[in-house]
């Protein structure tokens, strides 16, 4: 089994204010999402992203949050178990971004030693 990313995008709306209903109705679809994935024995781990952060371009030029020259955030990844990149893209068919208009970029992973 290979390791792959899967990272979530969608667009930045500053003005998007969900309540705390809301919240926990997304909060519910995306646990039942992880969990499908983990009774298949394939999750590896996942973390939501912060909204707080810093670009160091070249020349030691520094911007001050993820967002400050783009239109799209990318709000949390998951890494998965796959045989193929194409069994990865199967898993993230029901990742719930993509009922908000966002996507899901499938990476794979190189081991490192």
């Amino acid at each position: 089994m290979e390791q792959f990313m899967m990272l979530f995008r969608n667009a930045y709306n500053p003005e998007f204010k969900p309540s705390p209903e809301q919240m926990q109705a997304s909060i519910q679809l995306w646990q039942e999402w992880v969990k499908g994935i983990a009774v298949q024995g394939k999750f590896v781990s996942t973390s939501r992203l912060g909204f707080e952060g810093k670009i160091l371009k070249p020349n030691n030029i520094v911007t001050v949050g993820p967002y400050a020259e783009i239109k799209e955030i990318t709000g949390g990844y998951i890494i998965v178990k796959a045989a193929t990149i194409d069994e990865a893209l199967i898993l993230a068919e029901g990742c719930p971004v993509l009922q908000i208009g966002g996507n899901v970029e499938i990476r794979n992973m190189i081991q490192m030693n």
